[in-house]
């Protein structure tokens, strides 16, 4: 198909994940036809303002980013409201929501998988039966996390436990990984489609009570790029539709762990998926 050589300025935030989902992204509407503009490595507010200018036409934002970061929004959604919402707040900005994926780049809390095994701990209400009964476990966190109003206090509460300070080791996001890892800790908390989580053979502890925010990863666009180029929503709702936790941790590990390049990443996954 040729798009009549359209020009579409494709986004992307400043790290692993948004790299390759710009050059995902990238790759496909070249595949198709289009003449393609990447600018990734950008700090989320000024992507996302270069977007509402006209700068950007489309990149991949998370659901509860736009809904708490860019829209205020405090109340507690689930999913598909979280979607909802962002869609109809930023339909009056000029920018539209195509398919959410399943890939949900939200908080977890991991433990490494046999020990998570041994103890019988599936779902964060088995980690807090757990502690309640004296098990004596240490959590690694950052900062951020531990003040946060959506954070380890609020967590706590809706789920009826208590680390004591004691129990709690804060450090940077990215040495959560090593320790937990390294076993200096038992639990750690990472993001879902982190690299490490898989290839360090982690599980992450299911939230039964959906305390955490959706951060859906969904391609966004401009209204005006989209009535001029009605063919771009077929093409990036198919891309979205094969993503999904394990296979961005699967794609984001191939570059952070293997070291494998961004392009020779993003290419193989759109061939493997009959993509292109």
């Amino acid at each position: 198909m040729s798009a009549g050589a359209a020009t579409i300025t494709v986004g992307g935030k400043n790290f692993t994940e948004q790299v390759l989902m710009a050059q995902m992204t990238t790759a496909l509407l070249e595949a198709k036809g289009f003449t393609v503009v990447k600018k990734d490595g950008m700090g989320s507010s000024v992507l996302r303002e270069a977007q509402e200018n006209g700068q950007i036409d489309v990149y991949w934002e998370y659901t509860g980013t736009s809904l708490i970061t860019y829209n205020k929004v405090t109340e507690h959604l689930n999913p598909a409201q979280t979607y909802q919402r962002v869609k109809e707040l930023d339909a009056k900005k000029g920018l539209v929501w195509l398919d959410p994926s399943k890939a949900n780049n939200t908080y977890g809390l991991a433990m490494n998988r046999d020990e998570a095994a041994k103890l019988g701990i599936v779902t964060l209400s088995d980690l807090s039966k757990a502690l309640n009964s004296g098990k004596e476990l240490t959590f690694a966190c950052n900062s951020e996390f531990y003040a946060r109003p959506d954070g380890l206090k609020p967590l706590q509460q809706a789920y009826g436990f208590s680390f004591s300070p004691s129990q709690v080791k804060r450090m940077d996001s990215g040495l959560t990984y090593q320790a937990l890892k390294d076993r200096q800790v038992d639990l750690a908390l990472v993001f879902m489609t982190d690299g490490r989580v898989p290839a360090f053979n982690f599980v992450v502890l299911r939230d039964d009570k959906g305390f955490f925010p959706a951060y859906a990863l969904t391609p966004v666009v401009r209204r005006e790029t989209l009535d001029a180029n009605p063919k771009l929503a077929g093409i990036l709702n198919a891309l979205s539709a094969k993503l999904d936790d394990q296979t961005m941790a699967r794609l984001n590990a191939a570059v952070d762990v293997s070291k494998k390049s961004v392009d020779d990443v993003a290419a193989q996954f759109l061939k493997s998926s009959g993509l292109i």
